[in-house]
């Protein structure tokens, strides 16, 4: 195989990936315990340490921008109202309306940072002076 096929095959990988991180994340992100928004705050780790393994691993932007397509697609898909009038993801309740609007923003913020982070490998040690 070529390096060419190799790399779209990874893209691909990386979309699914997001997409079922962005499923997993869009059914759990209105658990709570008490008032702290434990599936919020999981669903962002586990968001964000898939796109940083997705940038870090393959050393390839567009994993980490195929990744964050798929979590974003899979937010907006799971999100909206079926045919049947039925809703996977359950509407808020007062006092927690802001919950999914964070959720909704996470994915593509997460996306643009881990995407357009600068590689700092490219930047060697500075030089020492002789004799140090």
């Amino acid at each position: 195989m070529t390096s060419r096929i190799l790399r779209v095959v990874g893209w691909v990988v990386a979309l699914l990936v997001g997409a079922f991180y962005g499923a997993a994340g869009t059914v759990g992100q209105a658990f709570l315990v008490g008032p702290l928004p434990v599936g919020l705050i999981l669903a962002t780790i586990g968001s964000a340490a898939l796109l940083v393994a997705l940038r870090s691993l393959t050393g390839d932007r567009l994993n980490a921008l195929a990744g964050g397509l798929g979590l974003t697609a899979a937010t907006y898909l799971f999100s909206q109202i079926g045919p049947g009038g039925s809703a996977i993801v359950a509407a808020p309740t007062a006092g927690t309306e802001w919950i999914p609007i964070v959720w909704t923003v996470v994915g593509p913020a997460l996306m643009v940072l881990v995407a357009l982070w600068p590689d700092f490998s490219r930047f060697g040690d500075a030089p020492r002076p002789a004799g140090s």
